[in-house]
């Protein structure tokens, strides 16, 4: 497996930073994945999605309020959110990787894109712009996202809409397999 020199760089850059919140006292929560879909592998040159960490810390409720004031370009993303019953190991077949997952929920992402998604390691060394998440229940009947649509609706006018999210993230089991084997790889 060869991957990307500037997604290991960006890798190794973002994981120092969260070694360091995480010895403050942080806690991790997970993984976020972004950049998945064909045209933002294509625009970055890449084969995989990024992968940037969450933390408890950033978790918003339902309802909740966030100053947006010193961001330089807020972004709201609709989400899903994988949770896994048993660790990936790497390596795992497509199979394994189903059977891993415990469920998934709905989630809200709210990000600031500064500086514009050009560069991979850029990207990757700022946690892939995440700020907060607003996570919903989990569906422990599902291991796919099948049958899953999205919908942003804004002032009750429908603002956009997906029926089909592994044409924006890719398939949810080969990006938690991609996932894996990309934070194997980097230790």
């Amino acid at each position: 497996m060869q991957i990307d020199e500037r997604i290991i760089a960006g890798m190794r850059d973002q994981l120092a930073v969260r070694d360091e919140l995480l010895r403050t006292g942080e806690r991790q929560l997970g993984w976020k994945v972004g950049f998945g879909a064909p045209a933002a592998l294509e625009k970055l040159g890449t084969d995989r999605p990024l992968v940037g960490f969450l933390l408890e810390s950033a978790v918003i409720g339902d309802g909740a309020s966030v100053a947006i004031g010193g961001w330089t370009a807020p972004a709201l993303e609709p989400e899903i959110a994988v949770h896994l019953a048993e660790d990936v190991p790497a390596g795992a077949s497509w199979e394994q990787v189903r059977a891993a997952i415990g469920g998934l929920s709905a989630a809200i992402e709210l990000a600031d894109v500064s500086p514009p998604p050009e560069d991979p390691r850029a990207i990757l060394a700022g946690n892939i712009f995440q700020r907060h998440v607003m996570l919903g229940p989990v569906d422990e009947s599902r291991s796919t996202a099948e049958r899953i649509g999205g919908r942003v609706v804004v002032d009750g006018a429908e603002h956009s809409a997906n029926d089909d999210p592994a044409s924006i993230t890719g398939e949810v089991v080969e990006v938690v397999r991609l996932t894996g084997e990309l934070l194997e790889a980097v230790g």
